[in-house]
């Protein structure tokens, strides 16, 4: 569900996820896999974001904006063509 107004307004499900001292949690919006670029234009699409914090959660926060700061910006302009950021972006990574 949306938050916001929708057509279809179904209840929220609240879920208690145990996190531990080091566990990363990461809260975004569709704006990041939804920019395109890219070697055939296409979308980032959530697979690729999910794949690349994966790979990269055991670095510090800081290191990870960077890596997703430069990773977006190659997608949208590094293959020939320079794409406009289609959405807006929004990515929290909060550390226990």
């Amino acid at each position: 569900m949306p938050v916001s107004i929708h057509e279809t307004m179904l209840p929220f499900t609240n879920h208690i996820i145990q996190m531990y001292k080091g566990d990363a949690i990461y809260l975004v919006s569709d704006g990041y896999a939804d920019q395109f670029g890219g070697p055939k234009g296409k979308k980032f699409y959530e697979k690729q974001l999910k794949e690349m914090l994966s790979v990269n959660n055991h670095l510090s926060m800081v290191e990870q904006k960077e890596i997703m700061d430069n990773t977006i910006e190659n997608w949208k302009n590094n293959y020939g063509t320079k794409y406009e950021q289609t959405d807006d972006i929004t990515v929290m990574g909060i550390r226990m």
